[in-house]
């Protein structure tokens, strides 16, 4: 038995390590990578943000931090899956077939294949409700904003960036007051939003702030005001 499980792993061993196979193995990896680290993120955030700020049952929140969990994970995977995929396509038949290198050879390859992965992964409503789900749109932020900040230090990189502010005085300068401006514009945004447009900001958010701001505005007992806002 032991022979026969040696024999199996020898030949699993030479599949994976065989370069013919190098591409659509890389499919294969990246999927299970996503699988493994939407679960790695989303598990604990979705374990502290339901247990502290959702209600319901025992089992009914396990349920809600498993689907949260498992939606997370397997839409990394899914997008990893197609943008691979299509990198590997657009490696063996696009402009330039065959060439040697990056999964994604052209500069315009991984921007198509994100473009197509976005779109069949993170773009699509549920069947069943025809809403976007909340945990697509928190991953989708999160890239957008961090998309945000890497086009705003890349149009002021001197040599790279915009003309003018790209300048090394003027990248300078830019550099040392942006974050300051940006961080107190985004907490004016957000404070002001929460005030008279709570109902528009994403659920956890508002759920998180209600806990903070909301929530110390009222208690009747030294119980509700020192560890216990209910």
């Amino acid at each position: 038995m032991s022979s026969a499980l040696e024999g199996l792993k020898a030949t699993a061993e030479r599949i994976v390590l065989n370069p013919k196979y190098h591409d659509i193995l890389a499919v294969v990896k990246a999927a299970r990578n996503g699988a493994v680290y939407g679960t790695k993120v989303r598990f604990p955030h979705a374990l502290v943000m339901i247990l502290l700020f959702r209600s319901g049952t025992l089992r009914e929140k396990a349920w809600l931090i498993f689907r949260a969990t498992r939606t997370h994970a397997r839409n990394l995977a899914k997008f990893a899956t197609v943008y691979k995929a299509t990198c590997m396509l657009l490696k063996n038949y696009g402009a330039t077939p065959g060439k040697e290198g990056k999964p994604c050879p052209s500069p315009y390859d991984s921007f198509v294949a994100g473009l197509l992965g976005g779109y069949l992964v993170f773009g699509q409503r549920s069947r069943r409700s025809g809403k976007i789900s909340s945990v697509n749109q928190q991953i989708v932020i999160y890239v957008f904003a961090r998309v945000v900040l890497a086009l705003a230090h890349l149009a002021v990189k001197p040599g790279h960036g915009l003309p003018g502010v790209s300048e090394p005085h003027a990248s300078a300068t830019i550099s040392h007051l942006a974050w300051p401006l940006f961080a107190s514009a985004s907490w004016a945004a957000v404070m002001h939003l929460f005030r008279w447009h709570a109902d528009e900001l994403q659920p956890s958010l508002r759920s998180s702030m209600t806990y903070i701001y909301a929530n110390a505005d009222s208690w009747d007992s030294l119980r509700n005001f020192a560890w216990h806002n209910k």
